[in-house]
């Protein structure tokens, strides 16, 4: 108990440096999806949010395969997330007697996970996305745990959103979109590290992430150099590296 009280207490200290200078808001959210495996003691986490025309995009997982099946919700037009932003409500779901999602419910079983919570990420009425809590051991999760995921979700919404008020939707916008148009390189990376290293999705999304904090890059920045072929020989090498791990925060 000490030990998860000492995690969120550095996860909230985290998610309030954010509030001070810009921040990369992909790696903002991936610690979140993180930290909420953690301090649940989920399967998984993943997170959507919603572009300037309220179409929702994968933005962050804990896992390749979590990431996967947020995709398949949205290619499919159905799931707890779809139904947590449109809503603004949570959603929850005991997958394996789930007549709600009847493609997404399966998928999900398939994929090993018996459970899903999916939580608004919200500032007053504005519903920018929602977080996806993915269980494989149980069908619901304390009531304690999910005000600690609500509580994330509510702390990172404000960190995206900043101290703008609502009605400055242009200014969300922009930056929501600039996040948006950012994750486009990072995906087009990780497929092209993974081919070179032989690594899989998720472990070459780590080499992008762990050397853009190592050389105090923007991880959408490292992306594109490593697209366009102008990163140096030294950096390369690193990111090709074999039997690294990802350093704790």
């Amino acid at each position: 108990m000490q030990a998860r009280e000492a995690l969120l207490s550095r996860t909230f200290v985290q998610l309030a440096d954010t509030l001070v200078d810009e921040f990369d808001i992909i790696d903002l959210l991936t610690v979140l999806t993180d930290r909420c495996v953690e301090l649940l003691d989920a399967a998984a986490a993943g997170i959507l949010l919603a572009d300037h025309d309220g179409v929702l995009h994968v933005m962050a997982a804990s896992t390749e395969q979590a990431r996967l099946l947020e995709l398949f919700q949205l290619q499919n037009h159905e799931g707890p997330c779809l139904d947590c932003f449109s809503t603004g409500h949570a959603a929850v779901n005991d997958l394996a007697l789930s007549q709600q999602w009847p493609r997404f419910a399966p998928q999900a079983l398939a994929a090993g996970y018996s459970a899903v919570h999916a939580l608004p990420m919200r500032l007053r009425e504005n519903v920018i996305g929602a977080l996806n809590v993915f269980l494989d051991d149980r069908v619901l999760a304390s009531n304690d745990d999910l005000l600690i995921a609500q509580a994330l979700a509510d702390a990172a919404t404000i960190a995206i959103l900043q101290d703008q008020t609502v009605r400055e939707a242009q200014v969300v916008a922009a930056q929501l979109n600039g996040a948006l148009t950012s994750r486009i390189p990072i995906e087009q990376a990780k497929g092209i590290l993974a081919e070179r290293a032989q690594v899989d999705m998720q472990e070459a999304f780590s080499r992008l992430r762990r050397y853009a904090r190592d050389h105090n890059c923007r991880l959408s920045v490292v992306a594109t150099e490593l697209i366009n072929g102008t990163l140096t020989g030294q950096a390369m090498a690193s990111l090709g590296r074999r039997g690294e791990t990802e350093p704790p925060e």
